[in-house]
């Protein structure tokens, strides 16, 4: 049987990036076969980044790429917030990012498919790098945009991101109005524009505190409110409620005198679209039992 050296296990590791140990193994199994080992690597790599799939991916980065009138913003999952500073995962993501704007894919499953460089598609970069890392990442959402105005985009760090699309002269408004998004979080750009079942689940919530003052109230000894009156509390709660989340109503964040719709008209600028990701949102994390794990392990090796 060949001798397995430090020299092999290097040029394994170099060419497929996977673990020191997981290429010695490789090689071991194929008996110094350099081309055998990478075919035995190939596969459980795929099987680490099957097993690994199951796993919540709750965790990651918000990539954006700006070119030619052309824009991307895209959410790249990962388990743990460790991996997502990880610099092959940020390369993931900047590379997927670039392949949307570049290509224009139907879905995530196209977005997947497409030649990502090294004869590989993103899909088998993304499989590889689960297989090194040891941890679930998926590729969740993206947003294209394709323009003949102007394109804008806002990073927080990499767990929020925001791109928008404008007309006006001056860039740094575009990059103002992004840099709003990200900390205001708007809903929609204008108040009729904010989705209806944000609007009934706001008017439920009024309605369920305007009845509890009401019944508070009357418990005081104070006259009951008319309904007239209760229907305009609950309408003005729901007129409050628009004015925050739309966009063009809010208070610029650099300049709280104006509303965005003020500045907007001053520098001759308008908002065509945009669109914010904030990693994770909506996403349930796990929450493990620490106690609970201990306390089955212990029963299981007594069992």
């Amino acid at each position: 049987m060949a001798a397995i050296t430090a020299a092999m296990v290097g040029e394994l590791r170099a060419k497929t990036d996977a673990p020191m140990m997981e290429c010695k193994k490789a090689l071991t199994e194929a008996e110094g076969d350099m081309g055998r080992a990478e075919e035995i690597l190939r596969v459980k790599l795929g099987g680490k980044a099957s097993k690994a799939s199951a796993r919540i991916t709750a965790e990651g980065v918000v990539a954006a790429y700006i070119a030619n009138g052309v824009g991307a913003l895209i959410e790249v999952n990962s388990e743990t917030d460790f991996v997502a500073k990880n610099d092959d995962f940020l390369n993931l993501a900047n590379t997927a990012a670039k392949l949307v704007a570049e290509n224009n894919p139907a879905d995530v499953a196209a977005l997947l498919a497409l030649p990502a460089g090294n004869g590989q598609t993103l899909d088998e970069v993304r499989s590889a790098l689960i297989g090194k890392i040891g941890e679930n990442m998926s590729i969740r959402r993206f947003q294209r945009f394709e323009t003949s105005a102007k394109l804008a985009s806002y990073l927080h760090g990499t767990r929020i991101g925001v791109m928008v699309e404008f007309d006006g002269a001056d860039e740094q408004v575009g990059k103002d109005v992004a840099m709003h998004i990200a900390a205001m979080k708007p809903v929609s750009l204008s108040a009729d524009q904010v989705p209806a079942e944000l609007i009934e689940k706001e008017r439920s919530v009024a309605k369920l505190k305007a009845e509890e003052d009401a019944a508070a109230a009357v418990a005081a000894g104070k006259p009951a409110q008319s309904p007239e009156i209760l229907a305009k509390r609950l309408e003005g709660s729901v007129q409050k409620y628009l004015k925050e989340v739309s966009l063009l109503n809010q208070a610029f964040v650099k300049n709280d005198k104006q509303s965005i719709e003020q500045m907007l008209k001053e520098k001759a600028t308008t908002i065509k679209a945009f669109t914010m990701y904030v990693v994770g949102e909506g996403i349930e994390k796990k929450v493990d039992d620490f106690a609970a794990e201990v306390a089955a392990q212990m029963a299981a090796s007594q069992g």
